[in-house]
């Protein structure tokens, strides 16, 4: 199966639930632009492209991130809906659930952009430590340091809402 046709949902359905639907069809699509004009980058040795796809799609994000922070504190006034229109939203149910409410996003906005991706690419694409190592261009005892600082930050801003709230 060709390397789009593989990966292009999940990695659609990533970014939309980070930036909506417009900018994400925009960074798929220059991400498959990039991954072909770099293809001698790749390791062929790698069994899975996904970490090298993700990798170019959250540099590509990182110009998004202005209108991600905005998103994210808009979500916090008025909740989420689902922006992904994915045909398989019940296998993320709990997630996308979970996504839509309001103090999510008012937690995940508190996050530091690098602690949000890692969380992000952890929760709603389960992807492994290497992995998102890999997409990121980082050890994998930072992206076990970051979701913990995420997990730990998301965790105290939502039981102090519901201690509050």
């Amino acid at each position: 199966m060709p390397l789009v046709e593989r990966h292009n949902r999940v990695l659609f359905g990533y970014l939309a639930r980070r930036v909506g639907r417009d900018i994400a069809e925009d960074v798929v699509s220059e991400t498959f632009t990039r991954a072909f004009a770099q293809r001698d980058r790749f390791d062929q040795q790698r069994d899975d492209a996904r970490p090298w796809l993700f990798g170019i799609a959250t540099n590509l994000l990182r110009n998004h991130h202005r209108s991600e922070g905005r998103q994210l504190r808009a979500y916090s006034r008025h909740g989420v809906q689902d922006r992904s229109h994915d045909d398989d939203a019940a296998v993320d149910a709990r997630l996308d659930a979970d996504a839509q409410s309001a103090e999510l996003a008012s937690a995940l906005q508190r996050l530091k952009p690098g602690d949000r991706e890692v969380l992000q690419m952890f929760a709603w694409n389960d992807m492994s430590y290497e992995d998102i190592a890999e997409a990121l261009g980082i050890p994998v005892g930072t992206v076990r340091s970051r979701l913990n600082r995420a997990r730990r930050i998301v965790q105290e801003h939502l039981n102090t809402e519901v201690h509050h709230g």
